[in-house]
């Protein structure tokens, strides 16, 4: 017989599995809990409810609401999941500290967050400049947004111009360095910024009607129009965020109110064009009917990976965008939303396997992207982003990606392959109904020839410990979100990670945060 304390490392690989395990099947089964709760007594109400009436007319309220309820709290990142047409978004609007005017062709309005965020000593084999430091630290960031807007005059609200001003400050955690599922989607990744004000966005928007047949829309500050044609075309060109149009998600999209994760608000592996701050410069145009639409985007990519400068050749430089999106439910005929997205960027990008295999054959002393890049190198992924209503109180959502990982992460994070999943549930049912409680799971992944460039001592422009014991990045967050008055929420988060970075070599490490949002 074998004595297994002959192999002592296995047996601590083994336990930290099985803790690890056991501590995602608790969280599932508090999940399930509420989840098997929610539709019992969701059942009952439905089977006690008068016919017709009332009881008929918030069904149909809530229906509706799935595609105009808005949220105009959002930064770069997030903005638009509360602003998405296709939203599956049945919550009340959130409120603000100031009313805002549905008729005036012009709209102001602004937000501050502010998010403390800590993490006690964890353990670390060993560290690399790029590591997330493994001694006990805190950081606290301030993001503050101005959104300016106006229907230009005699455009039959077709037309308008949008003006964001922003300004960021404080730091991340390690400086946002050493996990690639960050903990703070409101920190720039460049430290050495200035926090002075900056030009976020500035566009113009155009609606070119296709029908003649009108719907709703909840004004806000990507969109002021209060009712859109059925069927029409929409344009944007200017300074923007990907994201603003692409990968919504009105249930995991927004730091401000949700989740603060950048694997959880965005899908990893989306290596969208933007500069260090997360806009760009480009163009979408986007068809929308009454059960579906599809856009595509054209915009400027970096001129190296995570930098503050634009390439404005687009012959040479680019990043290519589509999505398709069925706004249909598959659960109980509850609202739903599929989106199926792809892109295609072209950039001055290094490759892992050309840089692995010049240090190999001692023609660099350590693998470094820098030295093989290329111009026309192709980058390539895909993703699936879907959000459901379960019942009057329930939202799920879900989140998969993947990208060719064989060029160098460029413009969001190191991650090549993602599966998300989670959901939230309203305080309507002890009387908050702008309270929310948040739960979400993301594990991501990187391929071999990424493995290989951190394990020889490579460098990202995020991850770098120097060495690497591979093993997907596993992550869990949970919030309380609770509204104080008005427009102020506070919140108390928490996150769990394991193999931070990629690393079996390092933690886990748990991040609680405390948030204020404030809108104005």
């Amino acid at each position: 017989m074998c004595d297994s304390n002959i192999f002592p490392e296995v047996d601590v690989i083994r336990t930290e599995a099985l803790n690890e395990t056991e501590s995602l099947m608790r969280i599932f089964q508090v999940i399930a809990f509420f989840v098997v709760a929610e539709l019992m007594i969701s059942a009952q109400t439905s089977l006690t409810a008068p016919p017709g009436g009332q009881g008929q007319a918030r069904i149909t309220s809530s229906a509706a609401s799935l595609f105009t309820a808005q949220d105009n709290s959002s930064p770069a990142q997030n903005e638009a999941a509360a602003q998405s047409s296709g939203a599956a978004n049945t919550d009340d609007p959130s409120p603000s500290m100031f009313n805002h005017s549905d008729s005036s062709p012009f709209w102001i309005s602004g937000q501050a967050n502010i998010i403390f965020q800590a993490h006690p000593p964890f353990h670390a084999a060993y560290s690399g400049d790029n590591s997330l430091s493994n001694a006990g630290e805190y950081k606290t960031s301030l993001l503050g947004t101005l959104y300016l807007g106006v229907q230009v005059p005699h455009t039959s609200k077709h037309t308008e111009f949008l003006l964001d001003i922003e300004s960021t400050g404080g730091r991340g955690i390690s400086q946002a360095l050493g996990l690639a599922g960050f903990t703070n989607l409101d920190v720039v990744r460049n430290p050495n910024l200035s926090s002075k004000p900056y030009v976020a966005r500035v566009e113009i928007h155009q609606i070119l009607p296709l029908s003649k047949e009108m719907t709703e829309a909840s004004r806000g500050s990507l969109s002021l129009a209060t009712e859109v044609p059925v069927r029409r075309l929409e344009f944007r060109l200017g300074k923007m965020s990907a994201p603003d149009s692409f990968d919504v998600n009105s249930v995991g999209s927004d730091s401000h109110l949700q989740f603060t994760n950048w694997t959880i608000d965005n899908n990893g592996a989306y290596d969208y064009a933007a500069d260090t701050r997360g806009y760009t410069y480009g163009a979408v145009v986007e068809y929308q009917d009454r059960i579906w639409a599809a856009r595509y985007g054209l915009m400027l990519m970096p001129t190296v990976a995570n930098g503050i400068d634009l390439d404005w050749n687009l012959r040479r430089a680019r990043g290519e965008n589509m999505e398709f999106e069925l706004r249909k439910g598959i659960w109980w005929k509850k609202p739903g939303v599929v989106r199926i997205l792809s892109y295609v960027n072209h950039a001055h990008m290094g490759s892992y396997r050309e840089a692995v295999d010049a240090f190999l054959a001692g023609e660099d002393a350590a693998p470094d992207l820098t030295k093989h890049e290329h111009f026309g190198a192709v980058k390539y992924g895909f993703g699936l982003n879907t959000e459901q209503q379960i019942t009057n109180n329930v939202r799920a959502f879900a989140r998969v990606g993947w990208n060719e990982g064989q060029h160098e992460s460029f413009a969001y994070t190191e991650v090549d392959q993602t599966v998300a999943a989670g959901g939230d549930y309203n305080g309507r049912r002890w009387g908050r109904p702008f309270d929310k409680l948040g739960l979400a799971f993301v594990s991501n992944a990187i391929k071999k020839d990424h493995q290989q460039y951190l394990k020889y001592g490579g460098k990202g422009f995020l991850l770098g410990d120097g060495n690497l014991n591979y093993g997907r990045e596993n992550i869990v967050e949970a919030y309380y979100n609770l509204q104080a008055w008005r427009g102020l929420f506070y919140a108390l988060g928490v996150s769990y990670i394991a193999n931070p970075g990629y690393n079996r070599d390092r933690g886990p490490v748990i991040v609680p945060s405390v948030r204020m949002h404030v809108d104005f």
